[in-house]
């Protein structure tokens, strides 16, 4: 059963990794995305997409593609979990061209703006729960709920559209 529950207490975080969408995988969905269509190539005139390969904001007049990206097929891939009903696809910004990917490993600074749904999975892929976070807990939250040894890997997700900010996982 998936429990979702809103929080402002931070915790204190532990050490944590975060996620983009890698490089070559970015590259690839330029091509097809993981629904099998070509991207929707756009100029963000005024700036602010949140890009997933690189964990930053648009900037005003750069080139950025949306497409549809699977996180959980991605992540089962490689650890061999099996998600099933679990897997979904669903709408990302990402650049429409090479990007080197996110700084660092850290929790992304600027680039959350709204509250978030901290989704929570287990080692087979399978949805936990989740918490919903405000931007300044949000971090703390993850960190949190990644110490239950029964989740796997977590996902951020933006409240209002319901869509894939960037995987967590332990450090």
């Amino acid at each position: 059963m998936t429990t979702t529950r809103t929080t402002t207490t931070p915790a204190a975080p532990s050490v944590l990794t975060v996620h983009a969408i890698d490089p070559a995988v970015h590259r690839a969905l330029l091509v097809r995305d993981d629904s099998g269509r070509a991207p929707v190539r756009s100029v963000d005139g005024t700036g602010g997409a949140p890009l997933r390969c690189c964990l930053t904001r648009a900037r005003p007049g750069e080139r950025i593609a949306l497409l549809s990206y699977a996180p959980l097929r991605r992540w089962a891939a490689e650890t061999g979990a099996e998600p099933g009903p679990y897997d979904e696809t669903g709408p990302v910004f990402v650049h429409d061209g090479p990007c080197a990917g996110p700084a660092g490993r850290g929790w992304p600074e600027g680039f959350h703006g709204g509250r978030r749904l901290v989704r929570l999975y287990d080692r087979r892929g399978h949805i936990l729960g989740g918490e919903l976070a405000e931007p300044d807990t949000a971090e703390a939250v993850a960190a949190r709920l990644l110490a239950d040894p029964q989740v796997a890997v977590a996902h951020v997700r933006a409240v209002d559209f319901g869509c894939f900010m960037h995987e967590v996982r332990r450090g």
